[in-house]
């Protein structure tokens, strides 16, 4: 449960910080081996650089690489935050006296660091070459013309379906959970439930008693099932509109 919960927070967390690292990566590969004044700044700052790619490379340019970033923290984070959950679980982290050690804390934590970095790494490195296509009036460093999927392919689809999937549990599972409790709920006579009054109820009721992870009991089972959802019902509609618009012209 460690690796899936650090994995998918890492995730979510990514959706929202991903177009902080296409500018981070522009401007890091920006004048490389070169003088300063000796090139073209591109990019002058941040805000600046927002504003370049959303105007000449469009706005959904500011999300690339976000697929292999996913990957890439669902690996690292889940790898990293997992082993130091299991090593401390396992009370390795504590002597024989039962007394905290700090320094198993920082061998387990670097461990863990080492192995998150080390398996993540090829995707940051395909990561990275995404994040860096630009159009040639903005572009910096090599100029990788990788292309994962091709245009109005059904895989593209599926991946984009995959992603959505990970932001709807992350949103929708507080309220999964409140659902599922006040449809279980046991009811008096008249069939008014006897534990909750409501959604809100059942949140807060939750939320106060079992904690904030309360909340998101059973999201892992809730995105093996969404998650393919998801997917089937966006790849299906994706494909059927694609025979329509073949089979209308």
């Amino acid at each position: 449960m460690d690796f899936l919960m650090s994995g998918l927070a890492a995730c979510g967390a990514c959706v929202f910080t991903n177009p902080l690292e296409v500018v981070k990566t522009r401007m890091q590969l920006q004048g490389e081996l070169k003088a300063p004044g000796t090139y073209q700044r591109h990019y002058r700052n941040v805000f600046h650089a927002f504003i370049t790619i959303g105007k000449v490379d469009g706005l959904a340019a500011l999300q690339k690489g976000l697929a292999p970033a996913l990957i890439y923290q669902f690996l690292m984070n889940g790898i990293r935050l997992g082993t130091y959950g299991m090593a401390e679980a396992g009370g390795y982290l504590h002597t024989a006296e039962g007394a905290h050690s700090p320094a198993r804390s920082a061998a387990a934590g670097a461990m863990a660091g080492v192995m998150g970095a080390y398996l993540g790494s090829p995707i940051y490195m395909v990561k990275t070459h995404l994040q860096a296509q630009a159009a040639s009036e903005i572009a910096v460093g090599h100029q990788y013309k990788h292309q994962i999927f091709p245009p109005q392919s059904w895989k593209l689809a599926l991946v984009a379906a995959m992603v959505s999937g990970i932001a709807v549990v992350l949103a929708m599972a507080p309220f999964d959970v409140a659902c599922t409790r006040l449809y279980n709920q046991p009811t008096n006579a008249q069939g008014k439930g006897l534990m909750y009054r409501g959604i809100l109820d059942a949140l807060l009721q939750t939320a106060r008693t079992e904690g904030i992870f309360g909340m998101y009991k059973g999201i892992g089972a809730s995105y093996f099932r969404l998650g393919p959802h998801t997917i089937l019902s966006l790849f299906f509609w994706d494909q059927l509109r694609s025979l329509y618009y073949t089979y209308a012209k």
